[in-house]
């Protein structure tokens, strides 16, 4: 239940020194026909939808959904934000894991990039939860470089849990629960010759978080940022004089 009552769903906060907030509180039906899905391949699809519930946005599976599937939002010239959202894993239907993804942008070539954090289960080489941060090309996700790995518990079922990824210049470093579970890492460019792959140093883009194989709900996403925000992803705009802890845990 949310401790303050927001009204709209999107809306711009000023911060100090100049920073801006994005704050989606999915109190709004209509606000879910503003994002861009995005969908990764990894298996055969299943049936997943999302809708708003409750002023939570709701991604529902039914049956073994092991593809990743993306909510993806802002402006390809981000460069250095925070990204927080909530999130409450109703029911694993296989491996699973929960994602943040950040300077997901277009190169010259018309390919899509992008910086994944995720928690949960890989199933290679052995069966177990991690957190990993990785860049691919999106949404085919083939040409995977792997930042940073960590063992590291899957979030709890039924329970709310809060994750982060800060990105500023090539740092990235990821939280889960106010604990830092990932990083810094360094994003820099890199070129697999063998491969005929040049990964790019991730400079700026727009942000996301997606799931795959759970029913989850999310709420509360906050994107922190010491850009001005493009008016072009925000189409409606509340002044608000105070708020604070929008979840309860």
């Amino acid at each position: 239940m949310k401790t303050l009552s927001i009204g709209l769903g999107i809306f711009i906060l000023t911060c100090s020194a100049g920073a801006e907030m994005f704050l989606e509180t999915f109190d709004d039906r209509d606000v879910i026909e503003q994002w861009q899905k995005m969908t990764i391949p990894r298996g055969h699809a299943g049936l997943q939808s999302w809708k708003i519930v409750g002023g939570q946005l709701e991604s529902l599976v039914i049956g073994a959904d092991p593809v990743t599937r993306l909510f993806v939002i802002g402006d390809e010239e981000w460069q250095d934000y925070d990204i927080e959202v909530d999130v409450k894993p109703l029911q694993k239907h296989g491996p699973a894991h929960i994602v943040i993804a950040s300077r997901i942008h277009q190169n010259q070539e018309n390919q899509t990039w992008g910086v994944r954090c995720t928690i949960g289960d890989t199933p290679i080489p052995e069966p177990e939860s991690m957190a990993i941060c990785r860049g691919s090309r999106l949404p085919i996700g083939e040409a995977v470089l792997h930042y940073e790995t960590k063992p590291y518990p899957s979030l709890s079922v039924k329970k709310w849990s809060h994750l982060k990824v800060s990105v500023h210049g090539n740092h990235l470093t990821f939280w889960i629960n106010g604990k830092q579970v990932l990083g810094p890492v360094i994003l820099e460019a890199k070129k697999f010759e063998h491969h005929q792959v040049e990964f790019p140093d991730y400079p700026r883009g727009k942000v996301g978080f997606g799931v795959s194989n759970y029913s989850v709900l999310f709420d509360n996403l906050r994107i922190t940022t010491g850009d001005d925000i493009p008016k072009s992803v925000t189409p409606r705009t509340k002044l608000a004089t105070t708020w604070g802890h929008l979840k309860q845990f």
